[in-house]
């Protein structure tokens, strides 16, 4: 049974590590931001790039899926 979803779990898993390391990531640059007193604008500016590489993962898996339902 395993070897039946052995693409999907991988998918699943890479996909779940992406999120923590993104997570970890946003924690390391809060904790940061916090200690060295970070305007107002420096962290939205800073919370916006951490969140377009996010939004860059995001659409990849979008069109991968809609690449792959389509038979490309």
């Amino acid at each position: 049974m395993l070897s039946e979803y052995y693409e999907q779990i991988e998918a699943v898993v890479m996909n779940l590590t992406l999120l923590v390391l993104f997570a970890l990531i946003g924690f390391a640059i809060h904790d940061v931001l916090k200690k060295n007193d970070v305007p107002l604008v420096g962290r939205v500016v800073v919370y916006v790039v951490l969140f377009l590489g996010c939004a860059g993962f995001i659409a990849k898996g979008l069109i991968q899926i809609f690449y792959e339902s389509s038979g490309v």
